[in-house]
Formats: structure tokens, C-alpha cells, sequence
């Protein structure tokens, strides 16, 4: 094992609370040098080999599977199909910018191998699954659902269209037009949603491509990859695990199960044996019945097998040359109908080593990869690629403009004029109770006389009733702003102008 110099320190990165705000980190000028140093050091890594090949020639590889100038450089972000929030969306401008002022390629990996999640539309009054599909909260990865039938397309657009919560004219219409358009195509519901929101970004001058992830899991680059790291599964899910306990240490966090578990090693039979089993970081995902498994592997003194439930196995060589493993691997999972999807750590090494030179996260991911960062520093022994973090917080339109409830001020101010009910008077009977022994009954019967003088004088004035009043009136109202002030509502509830907004503020960041 290589060893490396320490890992750059981190921000505590925030998301912005004010409206139209958006973070961008680091700076313009260091994050296209950090781009530029990325696609120059990669490059020129042929000490560091994955499965027996240098690295250079497995990133031309992956780059060249998806039709990219190996030259040019390629700036990615991903996520998984979802209904993106305006924070998740600012990654893309943000990559379309980079690559415009660098000459590269902007792609968005749509993420269609996890499990479903945020497909609610939403706004002020409203929540409708984007689906009738009874598995959107159910199915093992969203590629698995179908798209809104017909009838729920016109659910849908007449429950919008009819609410005048968004007569301002949202382009979430353009989004369902786009999703109406797109459902006659034959194509899987991840493809149709991603298709959606590409036409849409399009339409405001954004200019990346899109790459299904579950095409990019069969290709030879990324099987070599996982080849590499099944076959080292030991030491792989020992500097796994030390790097969750590394962050975990370093930023206080006492949950074993944050960010993320760590891989489960099995102990052998005697403190002497092979551990008999191993956890590897992919999902072992069952095409032919749509269900997936947290899969380990065996050590067989050589290398180390996956069991299938039906018997078969492959066995996962370290000295095979690299091509023979992922034509081999290829081959069992095309024949068996299975499929090796990398969880969220495995999958942001897979793209910031062999396929982007700049990745671009949001600030969740960016501070789970803190941790893949460690990881491709002591098991690769290369230093890791910078990445770069955006977010942007637009909130509900016209909701800016509003004064929030300020609920502990309400409280404290209900709770000075129920105190001062009795006025004046109050001083004297509390200088009269304090003159009396500490602990007599004396003074504990004057004290309750007071109290319930207070609140029987409370129970008919006309302030404390008015205050009594506006507090109801602020809880409704804190529910209704729990919508107004959410920054995670899909970014189509915008309007074009706001978006567009957006977009400026990262191209003119880099001017």
C-alpha cells in the first residue's frame, strides 16, 4: 500500500437560507485549475493499476464508451431519478458553466439503480405521487416502476392547472407536457422522468448530456473496477471501514450506522482463519424477479466467490489480467440475469477516478465522499481528485416577500401579558409573599392565591385573549409555511424567470 500526504481539510458547508442564494465552493478560478490539475494528474497515473491495468487506459476506456473525447475535459455530477429540489439542480448549472469556460463536456449520471424516493409533486395545498404505479415506495430500484397511466397524466395536469396556488405559471406544465409526451415511447419510468427534466433544463440553455447508470454498470470499464475491488475484498472493506472511522471520530459522530454501515466482515471458525465472509460495497440486484441483496463474498485461499441463491458462482481472481476479469464478469451476470450496482461510495470513486475530471457534488454527498476521499487515498494510494460542492435555496414564489412567523416570540410575548394581568398590584402581593419564612405554609398558600387570582383574571382579558388568538392563527400558519419555506420542492415549481436567474448567477461567478 502506497502511502500519501494528509487530506485537505474540509468546510462545514451550509446551505444558503436565503431565497434565490446559492453556494458554490471553492471559488471560480481554483475550481477550473482543480479541474484542469484533475484531467493532467489521471492522465499520467500509470503507476496505479485497477485490476492489473494502469489507470489511464481504464478512464480512456469509460471515456470512450460514452462517446467522449478522451482530450477534452468532462465534467459530471449525478443523482439519483428523482423530482430534484432547486439545491440538487444548481449542480448542473453549475457543470454546464465549467464546461463551457473550459472547451469540455457537461453529463448528468441519472442514478436509475436506486431505490425510489422523491417522487411526490408538491406544493401549497397538494401532494401527488408522480406515479399511479403502487410500488413507487415499494421497488427494489426506480428503473423498476411504470410511468403514470394515462388517467393519472391528466390527474395530475387538470390538479394543477385548477389550483390557483400556481397561476403564476410554473414550468412544472412544461415538465408534465414532456412526461406526457415522453410515456408513449415504450420507455422505463427513470428514462422518461430523466428524458422530462433534460428537455426542460434544455429549454433554459443548459446544454449536458444524460447517461443512465444502469448502462454504464455493464460496461467493461466500470466491471474491471469492481472485479478490482471484490477480488481484494478483505483489505477493501478493511480500509473501508477504517475511513468510516475516521470521519466518524473526526466529526463527532457516535452513530455506527452514519454516513453509512460499515461492510460486515464474518470472523472465521478459529482467531487464525480466513474471515468467511465479506461484505462487498455493490448491489447484487436479481433482473428476472426485481429484487436485490447486500451481497458477500467467500475467500477460497486464491481469491474469493459469489454464491448465487440457484448455485452458481463466480470466482473473483487479483492476478487476472484486466480484460479477461470484465469479459468474464460480464459474461456470468449477462448468463445468470444479475447485475452489480455500486452503493452511493463506490459509485463517486467509479466516476472521479475512471470517468469525470471534475465532479460536482451537493453538500450531503460531498460530505459523504470526505470518506471516499480517504478510501481512494489508502487503498488506490493516489491522492484524490478535488471535487467541487454547489447548492441553491429558491423557495415557493412569493414566499420570499413574506415576514415568517416567529413562533417563541409570540409565545414569550402571550406569556408576559397572561403575567401581567394583575398590573400594579402584582409587585406588592410578590414583595408580600417574599417577606414571608421560605417553605411555610404561609407563603406557599399566598403564592397559589396568587396564581390563581392570575389566571382567573387571565381567563377574561381582552390582551391575553388576543394573544391566545394570534397563536392559533400562527400554527395554522407555520403549516402552511412548512411548503412556502421548503427549499426542497421540485425546482420545476419555478418559474422560467427564477430558474433562468440561477443559471446567470453561476455564469457570471466565472466571468
Amino acid at each position: 500500500m502506497m502511502t500519501t500526504p494528509p487530506l485537505a481539510s474540509y468546510p462545514d458547508w451550509k446551505a444558503p437560507s436565503e431565497d434565490g442564494a446559492s453556494l458554490i465552493w471553492p471559488g471560480p478560478a481554483k475550481l477550473l485549475q482543480d479541474t484542469r490539475d484533475n484531467q493532467y494528474r489521471l492522465s499520467r497515473a500509470d503507476r496505479l493499476h485497477i485490476q492489473n491495468a494502469p489507470l489511464p487506459l481504464l478512464r480512456k476506456q469509460a471515456r470512450q464508451s460514452i462517446g467522449h473525447d478522451d482530450a477534452q475535459p468532462l465534467i459530471a455530477t449525478g443523482h439519483q431519478t428523482e423530482l430534484h429540489h432547486s439545491g440538487v439542480w444548481a449542480k448542473n448549472p453549475l457543470m454546464d458553466t465549467i464546461a463551457d469556460r473550459l472547451g469540455g463536456r457537461a453529463v448528468h449520471l441519472a442514478v436509475d439503480t436506486d431505490a425510489p424516493k422523491h417522487l411526490t409533486l408538491r406544493w401549497p395545498g397538494r401532494s401527488l405521487p408522480l406515479t399511479d404505479d403502487p410500488a413507487v415506495s415499494t421497488a427494489a430500484w426506480s428503473a423498476l416502476l411504470a410511468p403514470p397511466s394515462p388517467t393519472w397524466q391528466i390527474h395530475l395536469e387538470q390538479a394543477a392547472r385548477e389550483d390557483r396556488a400556481l397561476s403564476y405559471g410554473p414550468m412544472l406544465f412544461d415538465f408534465l407536457d414532456a412526461m406526457k409526451r415522453l410515456a408513449s415511447s415504450g420507455k422505463d419510468f427513470d428514462s422518461i422522468l430523466t428524458e422530462a427534466m433534460h428537455s426542460l433544463d434544455g429549454s433554459l440553455g443548459l446544454r449536458h448530456h444524460t447517461l443512465m447508470a444502469s448502462a454504464m454498470w455493464q460496461s467493461q470499464a466500470f466491471l474491471t473496477f469492481a472485479h478490482h475491488i471484490i477480488a481484494r475484498a478483505l483489505l477493501f472493506a478493511v480500509d473501508y471501514n477504517a475511513a468510516l472511522g475516521e470521519y466518524r471520530q473526526r466529526t463527532g459522530t457516535r452513530s455506527t450506522m452514519r454516513p453509512m454501515p460499515n461492510l460486515f466482515v464474518g470472523l472465521g471458525a478459529t482467531p487464525e482463519a480466513a474471515p468467511e465472509a465479506i461484505e462487498i460495497p455493490f448491489w447484487l440486484d436479481d433482473l428476472a424477479n426485481g429484487v436485490r441483496t447486500r451481497p458477500s463474498v467467500f475467500a477460497d485461499g486464491q481469491g474469493f466467490r459469489l454464491h448465487l441463491i440457484n448455485g452458481e458462482e463466480f470466482r473473483f481472481d487479483p492476478h487476472a489480467p484486466a480484460d479477461a476479469a470484465s469479459h468474464d464478469l460480464a459474461n456470468f451476470l449477462t448468463a445468470s440475469r444479475h447485475r452489480l450496482s455500486p452503493r452511493a461510495l463506490t459509485l463517486t470513486m467509479f466516476v472521479r477516478l475512471l470517468l469525470a475530471d471534475q465532479f460536482v457534488h451537493g453538500i450531503g454527498g460531498a460530505r459523504y465522499d470526505q470518506v471516499a476521499d480517504q478510501i481512494i487515498a489508502t487503498h488506490f494510494g493516489i491522492d484524490p481528485p478535488a471535487f467541487s460542492v454547489t447548492t441553491a435555496t429558491l423557495y415557493f414564489p412569493g414566499a420570499a416577500s413574506r415576514e415568517r412567523v416567529c413562533m417563541p416570540c409570540l409565545v414569550r410575548e402571550a406569556h408576559r401579558s397572561k403575567h401581567a394581568v394583575l398590573g400594579p398590584a402584582k409587585l406588592g402581593r410578590v414583595a408580600q409573599i417574599a417577606a414571608l419564612p421560605r417553605g411555610s405554609a404561609a407563603r406557599s398558600e399566598a403564592f397559589a392565591k396568587l396564581q390563581a387570582d392570575r389566571r382567573t383574571a387571565a381567563a377574561t382579558d381582552p390582551s391575553v385573549r388576543k394573544w391566545d388568538q394570534r397563536i392559533i392563527h400562527a400554527k395554522l400558519q407555520l403549516q402552511e409555511e412548512k411548503t412556502l419555506f421548503d427549499r426542497e420542492l421540485f425546482y420545476a415549481i419555478q418559474p422560467r424567470e427564477r430558474l433562468e436567474r440561477l443559471i446567470d448567477h453561476h455564469r457570471d461567478a466565472f466571468s
